[in-house]
């Protein structure tokens, strides 16, 4: 495997097949956990490890998976690895697993995990799984920091708050007060907020990809104009 495709693996995850803009895969943590940037991220992250082990556990087991036993099977794996997580996070960041709350086991049944493993860890070589894994997890998580980043600024005027979850109670000193004495925008904290925001950030995406490819046509042109 090159570093060519390690950047196409990733260039594909970030942007081009994006699950939260593109694909549109797992909408219901997207728009019910994306109140707040820690929220969106601890959960992105969580999804993101997920899927590059279940990427990398199924992958190399996916020719001694009879196909009648192997739906069951990958949430089965999906399952053990999201319960490791849950345990962690109830022990070391116990806050945040409680906000969290029952978004964080039903990473097993996100969309997301198992149409990737369907589509790609069970036809690549375990490296490769677990890159186009995390890569598309990490796709997940820009767009649940950037929503929950827009939807906290808007809804309570900070950004980062609830971040001592994570990192303590010394991390308070790390929320940003982006507007001083905000009585806060009630739409953009309850779901028709989340709905709106991901709708722009979509709008916005297909925008940008339009214009680099108006903008390829122009270039492709310009080079056939002058030869």
């Amino acid at each position: 495997m090159t570093y060519q495709d390690v950047k196409d693996i990733f260039y594909n995850g970030l942007w081009k097949q994006n699950t939260g803009v593109v694909q549109l895969l797992g909408m219901c943590p997207i728009l019910a956990v994306s109140s707040s940037v820690v929220n969106g991220v601890s959960l992105g992250i969580a999804t993101a490890i997920v899927m590059a082990l279940s990427g990398a556990a199924i992958a190399p087991i996916r020719a001694a998976v009879p196909n009648e036993a192997r739906i069951p099977v990958f949430i089965l794996i999906i399952a053990v690895l999201v319960t490791v997580i849950q345990f962690a996070m109830n022990a070391y960041m116990h806050a945040l697993y409680l906000v969290l709350g029952i978004f964080i086991p039903l990473i097993v049944t996100n969309c997301i995990v198992l149409a990737r493993i369907e589509a790609f860890a069970s036809k690549q070589p375990p490296f490769q799984s677990a890159i186009d894994g995390l890569a598309m997890g990490l796709g997940l998580t820009v767009v649940l920091a950037v929503l929950g980043g827009l939807r906290e600024i808007f809804g309570h005027g900070t950004l980062l708050s609830g971040i001592d979850m994570v990192f303590g109670a010394n991390a308070k000193s790390l929320v940003i007060t982006v507007v001083s004495d905000y009585h806060g925008f009630l739409l953009a904290i309850l779901p028709p907020g989340a709905f709106i925001v991901l709708g722009l950030l979509i709008a916005g995406k297909n925008y940008m990809t339009l214009r680099a490819a108006e903008n390829d046509k122009q270039r492709v042109s310009a080079i056939a104009t002058t030869s």
